[in-house]
């Protein structure tokens, strides 16, 4: 029998996908638990519908994206921290510092978990940055470190 998955099942597929179950399975568990719906002809219509605004909306977010990213490599954040001799500094600057350093100097809000730096930058100069702005695109932020 041919449903419509409105919850993750395990061991049959994720939300929204149109998948073939065995008549018992869906009649006797899926359906009173409302985890799917029948695959009729006007369910798969409504269904269609759903999938194309999915990806019209998906297509939205892309394009926001890599405008994103065009705008991001073009900036530069500059950030102060106490240094000590030889341009080390006494702490150090962490994904979080970034982040807020990008939203105030820039009014760029980024989540510090998607400024991805292998290790906190210690030294004053310009470090270059990978910062995740979707799933597959990633921009590069330039950081420059001076004394306070």
């Amino acid at each position: 029998m041919k449903i419509i998955l409105l919850k993750d099942v395990k061991g049959l597929g994720k939300a929204g996908e149109l998948v073939n179950a065995k008549d018992g399975y869906v009649r006797n568990f899926l359906l009173p638990r409302n985890m799917a719906i029948e695959a009729t002809p006007g369910n798969m219509k409504k269904w269609k519908e759903r999938k194309k605004a999915e990806e019209t909306k998906e297509k939205e977010a892309y394009q926001e994206a890599i405008k994103l990213k065009e705008k991001i490599e073009n900036l530069t954040v500059k950030l102060k921290g106490k240094a000590g001799e030889g341009g080390r500094l006494f702490g150090s600057i962490t994904s979080k510092d970034i982040a807020e350093g990008l939203k105030k100097q820039h009014k760029i809000n980024i989540d510090r978990r998607k400024i991805e730096l292998k290790d906190n930058i210690k030294a004053i100069g310009v470090t270059t940055v990978d910062v995740r702005v979707y799933p597959e695109i990633s921009a590069s932020l330039k950081v420059k470190v001076i004394e306070e």
